[in-house]
Order: C-alpha cells, then structure tokens, then sequence
C-alpha cells in the first residue's frame, strides 16, 4: 500500500534522523503488517496511518535524543515487553548497526514479531518468548547488553527490576514513559540503586507534530546487579523494592 511520508520525514528531520528510501519502505511494510495482523490479535489501538507514525515510530526514535550515539555505534539492545516491536524494530530499521533482542510473554506476538523480520530483511535481530524474571537469569542474557529499553506499561520501580539484570555494568536501561514520569522516578531511586543503577540524564518533549508528552531517562548501570533479582514471576509486581 502507498503510505505519504511527509509527516513521518518532518518528524524525522526534527529527530537528526535521514532514512533512505529503502528504510522507508521497510517502516511502510512494517504498518502494514501490524494493521493486517491486528485484524485478528490485539497488537495495538493504534492503527491509523498518521497515528503509528507519531505514536510508535517516531515515539520509539526518539531515543537518539538522548543517546545520539546509537545511530553510529555498534551496539546490543533488548527489549523488554516488546508487545507489537515497540521500540526495538524501528530502531532496528533506523539504526541498522545496533543488535536487537525482542523479549515478549506472549507467543503470537513472537509470531508476528518475526513474520516483520523475514518480511523486512531485517539482520542481526531476534525474537524470544519468555519472562523477563526468567530470561534475567539466563546466563545468556544476563548482563549481557549495552541498552536496554522498554516501553512496558509497568511503572519504574518494577520495570526496574525486570530491566536492569540484563544490562552490562556501564550500560544503560533507557525506559520511555508518559504522564507522571518523574514522580515514578522518584519513587523508584532507591531501586535502581538497589539493582546497581544510576540516573545520567533525561529528556523531556513533545513527539513532533503532537501535544503527546514524553520523558526517556537514561540510567547508567554502575555496578553488578545481585543475583537475586529479578524475584521470581510475580514478586516485583506484587511486592516492588522499596
């Protein structure tokens, strides 16, 4: 389907982010994909073309706002609670030379997950079913990347707790959140420095042609997380580090 791109490269020039028309091709096949698979799961609300744009793409490009050197580094990146790629397969599109890991509970969404990787060519990208209190664990994945994002809907406390355990000392856990985002900051510092972490910096905008407000904070890993965490399926939701 042809799609208008002049709103998403608006948005893009006020992110400093040039896509070839290859990129943009792979963005135009990625919503559709999303649009057909949501006719059968639920993948998101968002559905309109001009929404997915601001919403989801741009949303999950603005990382390099405050980490611009994902777009020239080699880097590794997991992403927690993936659900329908968000942010993992745009900065993966965007930013080739970052190696994604998609991490999500729910197996369809595996399935369409990696029916837009084969569909996109997309290389150096993975997707796995499973719990991030169990993936945490994994000698695998444990401290094991530079970055790890999330845009999960669980507040910072929690999100955490699931997040930090897969990011290597000096790394970063860059969490993306919405209304009331510093106060669940500051209701989760002394988890973060339980889980070894430390705020660097944050950034605080608008998504481009949009009244949508957003805050990505930028949490330094300082030290080695404790192989006790993440608690077991369950714990960190209902019982969250104080």
């Amino acid at each position: 389907m042809e799609h208008n791109f002049n709103k998403f490269e608006n948005g893009l020039k006020e992110l400093n982010i040039s896509l070839s028309s290859a990129q943009l091709e792979q963005f135009s096949r990625y919503y559709d994909l999303l649009v057909e698979w949501n006719s059968f799961m639920n993948l998101t609300s968002i559905t309109e073309w001009e929404d997915v744009i601001t919403k989801h793409f741009l949303d999950s490009l603005s990382i390099i706002k405050v980490f611009p050197s994902i777009s020239k580094e080699s880097l590794s990146l997991i992403d927690v609670g993936t659900g329908a790629g968000f942010p993992g397969i745009p900065i993966k599109i965007a930013f080739p030379n970052v190696k994604v890991t998609l991490l999500d509970s729910l197996n369809k969404r595996i399935n369409f997950l990696n029916e837009v990787i084969n569909n996109l060519g997309l290389l150096d990208i993975d997707a796995f079913h499973g719990r991030a209190e169990d993936f945490g664990h994994n000698s695998s994945f444990r401290e094991s990347f530079d970055i790890c994002v999330s845009r999960a809907v669980a507040n910072m406390t929690v999100l955490s707790e699931f997040c930090f355990p897969f990011v290597k000392v000096n790394g970063y856990f860059i969490p993306y959140k919405a209304d009331k985002a510093y106060e669940e900051y500051e209701a989760s510092k002394s988890a973060i420095s339980i889980l070894g972490g430390e705020l660097k910096d944050s950034f605080e905008f608008t998504l481009p042609d949009s009244d949508l407000y957003r805050v990505i904070f930028l949490i330094n890993k300082i030290k080695n997380t404790s192989s006790k965490y993440p608690r077991k399926a369950g714990v960190p939701t209902k019982n969250p580090l104080m």
